[in-house]
């Protein structure tokens, strides 16, 4: 199942841990990036706090934990080579996966159209 944060992450959930990472729309906006700092394993994020960080040389910006949960792993690859979010944003650069904390909370984001509406 695929969803969407009005925060421009997307989640593929697979039973009860969702893969994150930001969308082609935030690749865009946000320009090359430069730099990607990760939250820690084990780490448990509320929805809606800072996860991880992003650098462009445009800006600096959030991402996001979409659900209530805790990080049960983090993708490293984009750590050493930013680049890879730009160039596969939907693919190999996802940024971490949350084990969530409720799998039911997922039907509260968007669907592929109603962010595709969003972005407009």
């Amino acid at each position: 199942m695929l969803k969407f944060t009005q925060d421009h992450e997307w989640l593929k959930i697979e039973g009860d841990v969702a893969t994150v990472g930001i969308t082609e729309h935030a690749a865009e906006q946000l320009g090359d990036l430069v730099f990607v700092e990760l939250p820690e394993v084990g780490a448990a994020f509320g929805k809606g706090n800072g996860a991880a960080t992003v650098e462009s040389v445009k800006a600096a910006s959030d991402v996001y934990c979409p659900l209530d949960g805790e990080i049960v792993a983090v993708n490293e690859a984009i750590v050493a080579d930013p680049s890879l979010v730009n160039s596969d944003p939907a693919g190999a650069g996802w940024f971490f996966k949350l084990k969530l904390a409720d799998p039911a909370a997922a039907n509260a984001l968007l669907d592929e159209a109603a962010y595709k509406t969003l972005i407009g």
